[in-house]
Formats: structure tokens, C-alpha cells, sequence
């Protein structure tokens, strides 16, 4: 698999970008005061089904098990697997962001249309920008084994999702390694599950381009922070993320902008809150109807997705609960 198609199909199903085990190291909680990390445990303590990344919900009879993913690729995700491995195999469907079919389909639809991703007409990037901006989202291309033409033609909201990826995952990514959602997928192929998407995988990028370039821009700045920072908040995030604590990770998001500069800062919180509002809340209540509707026609079905799509008041565990689920952790 090239870097450009892994970087494609790994982006447009990712919320918010977690790495994989070669980013290791030290963990951006011991930057953290005393205070601050206690502002961190009561505002994850405060989250509706924060703590926890499989979950089972039931209604009428009915089952739906709910699993809380990572896109990219840890070799500690067999042991996760492995715990949900029964009600996967036992499952009437699979829901997912993104099933293999609707992968090749964007990858051909890109393909033909490079207009998806890439600035196709007029001023690209270099033009756009202030020479300073550009030079440090070229040089963190780079990084990243992406030329810079490559960087210079990409829409900015493609970038900067690229350039969230950390230069230590981008080894595995390229070699074609995927997280526990394909792991998801691989297994229900293997036992004949019938698979489903939880979205069409024109929504991502159609929820891109509805953002102003002023957005778009913050976007980028928030993905400049220093390599180490970047580097310590992965760490901090798988640790977070394998121990099951996954409203930390995003109330850990939004604590760290106070270790950024300050011209910096304010464009970082805006594009958590770009996140949050797109990428998030919103997918999350179109995705009910479609988990709801699949429930009416199958006893069992098993729901894979980001696991930062799962917790909070606009979480998809939340949103089931307020449509009558009882929902429980898995056994």
C-alpha cells in the first residue's frame, strides 16, 4: 500500500488521530501539574460512559454491542480483539465507518476526481499562506514522507489531517498495518458476518468543505505543535486509550493547549472545537438512525467506530440511552 492511498483511506474514517506502538516514550501527563491533572480526572469523571471502549446496549430483546476503535495500527490491539471476539463472530451485522467495498469506492471516486482532496484550480497553498506558515507545514510534510508539491496542492483541511498523523506512525501506516476496526472487519469476513456503514464515505469530506478557510487554517496551526509535544500526547493518548479511559483522551486534548504558545492557542481550541462539533456530534447523530434501523431487522448487531465517537452527552452510547437502550458495559 503507498503512504498516499494509507494516509486517504486511514484519514477520512479517523477522529481524532490516534498512533500506533512506535511512537513510545515520554507521556505528556508528566507535564501535567498536580492541579492540572486533577482538572483532568474530574472532567472525565464528569463524562457520560467515559471510561470504557466495549459496551453492550438492549432493548425489546434486542442486542447491540458497541466497540470504541483505533484507526491505526498497535500490536495490543489482538488482546482487545480477543475480548470481543464471541458477539462479533455471533453478530447478525456489522455496522462500521467505513466497510472495504466503500474504501475502494473512495480510493477509484479520488482517483478520478482529484478535487476531493487536492487544490485542482487556482492559488494552492504557498500562495495562500503567510511564507512563515507555509515553510513549517512544508517542513512538517517532510516529515512525514510528504513532498512538498504534495503539500502545496493539498486542501488545507486534507493537510492538516495529514499532518496529525506523527512522523513515528507513519512507517506502519505505509506498510500497510491497520487498526482495530480492519482487525473488526478481517474477522467478520472470516466468519460471514454481513457488513454495513455507518455513513456514506462522501459525508467526511462534504463536512470539510463546509468549513470556512479561516477554519481550515486554524486547523493547520493546531497541527504544528513542537515534534516532542506531539510526540508526548500520542504516548499519553494509547496509554489512555488501552487502559480504557477514553474521555481523558479529549478533556486531555483540550488541556493541552495550555502548553502551547500563545498565538498558537487559541487557533488549537478552535479546531478541538471544529472536531468536536463536525467530526464528532454531528456524525454521531446521523449514525442513530442507521443503528436504530438495523436493530429493527437484526436481533444482534455489532457496532465498530472511533472510540471518541462513544462517550459524552452527544456520544452514541448517550444518544441510544435517550431512545430507550439499556446500556452496560461488556461483560
Amino acid at each position: 500500500m503507498t503512504l498516499f492511498r494509507a494516509i486517504i483511506s486511514t484519514l477520512l474514517c479517523l477522529t481524532p488521530a490516534l498512533a500506533q506502538a512506535a511512537c513510545s516514550g515520554a507521556s505528556l501527563l508528566d507535564r501535567f501539574t498536580p492541579e492540572q491533572r486533577a482538572e483532568l480526572a474530574d472532567a472525565a469523571a464528569a463524562t457520560p460512559y467515559g471510561d470504557g471502549l466495549f459496551w453492550t446496549a438492549r432493548k425489546d430483546g434486542r442486542e447491540i454491542t458497541l466497540a470504541g476503535t483505533m484507526h491505526l495500527y498497535d500490536d495490543r490491539h489482538a488482546a482487545l480483539l480477543d475480548r470481543i471476539a464471541d458477539p462479533l463472530r455471533a453478530a447478525d451485522i456489522l455496522l462500521v465507518e467505513m466497510t472495504p467495498q466503500e474504501e475502494a469506492e473512495m480510493q477509484r471516486a479520488m482517483a478520478d476526481d482529484p478535487s476531493l482532496v487536492f487544490i485542482t484550480e487556482g492559488p494552492t497553498l504557498p500562495d495562500q499562506l503567510p511564507e512563515e506558515l507555509w515553510q513549517e507545514l512544508a517542513a512538517a510534510a517532510r516529515d512525514r514522507q510528504v513532498p512538498g508539491f504534495v503539500a502545496a496542492k493539498s486542501q488545507p483541511w486534507f493537510l492538516s489531517m495529514t499532518l496529525s498523523i506523527p512522523p513515528c506512525a507513519v512507517g506502519e501506516l505505509s506498510g500497510g498495518l491497520r487498526g482495530l476496526d480492519h482487525m473488526i472487519m478481517d474477522t467478520a469476513e472470516a466468519a460471514d458476518v454481513d457488513m454495513a456503514s455507518l455513513e456514506d464515505w462522501r459525508t467526511l469530506p462534504d463536512y470539510f468543505r463546509t468549513m470556512s478557510m479561516d477554519d481550515q487554517i486554524d486547523m493547520l496551526r493546531m497541527a504544528l505543535i513542537a515534534p516532542e509535544l506531539q510526540s508526548e500526547a500520542f504516548v499519553a493518548m494509547l496509554d489512555s486509550y488501552f487502559a480504557g479511559r477514553v474521555a481523558e483522551i479529549w478533556e486531555m486534548s483540550r488541556l493541552s493547549a495550555d502548553l502551547l504558545p500563545p498565538d498558537t492557542r487559541d487557533a488549537a481550541l478552535s479546531g478541538l472545537d471544529i472536531t468536536e462539533d463536525l467530526l464528532l456530534d454531528a456524525r454521531n447523530v446521523a449514525w442513530i438512525p442507521v443503528i436504530l434501523d438495523a436493530a429493527e431487522t437484526h436481533d444482534r448487531v455489532f457496532v465498530a467506530a472511533g472510540a471518541a465517537h462513544l462517550p459524552g452527552e452527544t456520544g452514541v452510547l448517550a444518544l441510544l440511552e435517550q431512545e430507550g437502550w439499556e446500556i452496560t458495559p461488556l461483560p
